[in-house]
């Protein structure tokens, strides 16, 4: 079995001779706290957009400046090692910082995706991936299916009495 989770450093070493092939590398991003359908379906049709699909994943610090301090509810390792387990995630690399423009660049995909809370004029790294010839691809959100709806729901059954 391959191995998905790579470092940065590694990053040239794997993508380089996939590139050299001819595949068309597609990369996507985002926290992935509380993995469910809507991840799921988002990165299904993330993966259909080419041959490789790069995932960067918000780590700890990151999620934490951009949800708050009470997340992410999922370690980032952990977070990781889901996202491993999916079969239209081909490699899954930790980003540090609050944008992943630095790992866009380092990647350099022939597609890069977001959900549809995106416009596609505000993506991070969007004009640097048309720049280089490649495009930005906007997948339409599914309406209620986000961590954040799965976190309220929670909230809402608990303060309500529903034993969860």
């Amino acid at each position: 079995m391959k191995k998905k989770i790579i470092k940065r450093g590694e990053l040239p070493g794997v993508l380089s001779p996939i590139k050299s092939r001819g595949k068309k590398i597609v990369f996507t991003n985002g926290c992935f706290d509380l993995l469910h359908i809507g991840h799921i379906r988002y990165l299904g049709k993330a993966r259909a957009e080419g041959d490789v699909l790069v995932v960067g994943l918000n780590s700890d610090r990151s999620v934490r400046g951009l949800k708050g301090e009470n997340r992410p509810l999922i370690p980032e390792a952990e977070r990781a090692e889901l996202l491993a387990a999916l079969s239209m995630v081909d490699f899954i690399v930790i980003f540090d910082e609050p944008t992943p423009l630095e790992l866009i660049k380092e990647v350099r995909p022939d597609v890069l995706v977001k959900g549809g809370d995106w416009k596609k004029e505000d993506i991070v790294g969007g004009s640097e991936v048309e720049a280089s010839g490649g495009k930005v691809v906007v997948v339409p959100e599914i309406p209620g299916k986000s961590t954040s709806d799965l976190i309220s729901e929670i909230v809402r059954k608990s303060r309500s009495g529903i034993e969860i």
